[in-house]
């Protein structure tokens, strides 16, 4: 499928240069986000969204934690970057891929501890519904500090941030899992 707006492939800025050159020495190739999106946007655009990943940096939330819950609202969301370079980043990490496969199916799932199904059904109703009943905030609360309720609140919202700006230009997978498979 192709983009709602064709792809940069040279663009004009020194830092947008950049960007491109530092994605394509990690990834092996050029994102189409960056490509569709950024490109087009004056360079503190681009820095938002890299500020999003500083701040991932900065979560007391285990790794795991944080993939599975942006893999889930990439999912939700059908936002097929997302779930592509969510599941590259879990695979990279060293993440079960049973467990990544299995998130569709979490809240039956034996792979899924009690603490991760209750963030994830959190994060399944402030996705879907955009509000969350008080039940599962209490399990949630149950599970977590309020500072850990805080940042799965946060990595909702900033990646409903990039599901929305793929799924508006029709931006879909980068086929990063296999680049990330070579990659190892």
């Amino acid at each position: 499928m192709e983009t709602f707006l064709a792809p940069i492939e040279n663009p004009n800025s020194l830092g947008m240069k950049l960007a491109y050159f530092f994605t394509k020495k990690y990834f092996g190739k050029v994102l189409m986000p960056l490509k569709v999106h950024s490109a087009r946007l004056p360079t503190a655009f681009g820095k938002f969204y890299a500020k999003i990943s500083q701040l991932d940096k900065k979560l007391v939330l285990p790794e795991e934690m944080v993939l599975l819950i942006r893999q889930h609202v990439a999912q939700l969301n059908i936002c097929l970057f997302c779930i592509d370079i969510s599941r590259a980043t879990a695979i990279q990490a060293s993440m079960n891929e049973e467990k990544i496969n299995e998130l569709v199916n979490y809240r039956s799932s034996l792979l899924f501890s009690e603490r991760e199904k209750a963030a994830l059904d959190y994060a399944t109703e402030l996705t879907k519904d955009k509000q969350v009943n008080p039940g599962t905030f209490k399990k949630l609360a149950y599970y977590f500090s309020e500072r850990e309720i805080c940042e799965i609140v946060y990595l909702v919202a900033s990646e409903h941030v990039y599901n929305l700006t793929n799924i508006g230009l029709n931006i879909h997978s980068d086929m990063l899992c296999d680049i990330t498979k070579l990659k190892k």
